[in-house]
């Protein structure tokens, strides 16, 4: 449950009614959002007796009762869904956002050739690691500082803000200087001192699902931003594990619609991870943002066959573009046929006689 405070909400307050669940055996935690203040309990409902208490309590504004383990993220929590702003990009809004950009930042060339190619084609954001995590410690780990340095730049020529991935609680302060949205990856999904950390920043985070990750256990892992203060969360779907060779995992789709459907967060979708194969990446955009997503994460580089990581996913300039002008047009009209028109009872037991 969550017990929503006015604005005029006092320190007094608060501490008055986190003492008055506190003396029924109920755990209180206390977050401060941007437009509010919520006071967490470990329960889903409170008695008739201690609701009435409760409500009686100066600056309480309601109580809501939240049946998910993930209050803060859960859509019981809010009445309107949550809308993102990175710089005059807003997310989860109206209209779909398209992040996109190469997989790591190799070379100043390399990185401006794919910031004008995807503004040009009509990208919302650019993306672009700095710091890499790769599964073999002897792959192309990224440029760190220098990258930022280089994305930042790419941001001041293409008025795009930029998305780039942070891996450690050591690197927060940096990322935050240069990035515009932070990235945790999948493989970060549940680092809890780095979700920790991130709750305290005045930046948005974008939370990738974990491939071997439930739903719920990555809205729980939303929940460490959200409880530690941090309400502009983004969440971000890229596949998950149980695919066979052709493809790098499993695009679940169905998370999409359902994470949507749980949580007020705005939900994008990554089908260049997804799949691992830049040929599938068109269709599975569109049909993630047909189940829900409220934009794309996808991966374009200028020379794909050359690039020093993940260039088999990436889509080049020209295809991002070709893929751009898709999402503008119509999905595919759906045939629907006229229905029969209802038969007369006696003829309707004929022909269930005749099955028999």
């Amino acid at each position: 449950m969550l017990v929503s405070m006015r604005n005029t909400a006092t320190r007094e307050d608060v501490l008055r009614v986190v003492s008055t669940l506190q003396n029924r055996g109920i755990q209180a935690h206390v977050v401060r959002e941007a437009s509010r203040i919520v006071v967490v309990t470990n329960q889903s409902k409170i008695d008739g007796n201690d609701d009435k208490s409760l409500r009686l309590l100066p600056a309480v504004d309601s109580l809501i009762n939240v049946t998910h383990r993930f209050k803060l993220a859960s859509i019981q929590s809010r009445k309107q869904r949550t809308i993102v702003r990175a710089g005059d990009v807003e997310i989860g809004g109206e209209t779909a956002v398209v992040i996109a950009g190469p997989c790591s930042v190799e070379s100043r060339e390399q990185l401006m050739a794919a910031a004008r190619g995807v503004r040009d084609g009509g990208a919302t954001m650019l993306r672009g690691g700095a710091y890499k995590p790769r599964t073999s410690p002897y792959e192309f780990q990224g440029l760190g500082a220098k990258g930022l340095k280089l994305l930042a730049e790419a941001r001041e020529e293409t008025g795009l803000p930029i998305v780039t991935e942070v891996m450690s609680t050591d690197d927060v302060e940096i990322v935050c200087e240069y990035a515009d949205v932070l990235q945790v990856g999948a493989r970060n999904m549940q680092n809890f001192a780095l979700l920790r950390r991130l709750a305290t920043v005045d930046k948005p985070v974008l939370l990738k699902r974990n491939p071997a990750a439930t739903v719920e256990e990555w809205l729980l892992a939303a929940e460490y931003l959200l409880a530690g203060g941090n309400s502009n969360v983004i969440l971000c779907e890229r596949g998950i594990k149980g695919s066979g060779a052709e493809t790098r995992n499993t695009f679940d789709i169905g998370a999409v619609a359902l994470a949507r459907q749980l949580t007020h967060l705005p939900v994008l979708a990554d089908p260049s991870h997804a799949t691992g194969r830049r040929d599938l990446v068109p269709a599975l955009s569109r049909a993630a943002l047909a189940a829900g997503a409220d934009g794309l994460l996808l991966e374009v580089h200028p020379n794909p066959e050359n690039a020093l990581s993940d260039g088999a996913q990436s889509l080049n300039v020209a295809e991002f573009a070709k893929l751009m002008r898709g999402l503008a047009e119509p999905v595919r009209k759906v045939q629907v046929r006229a229905p029969a028109p209802l038969r007369h009872v006696s003829q309707r037991r004929e022909i269930m006689h005749a099955n028999q």
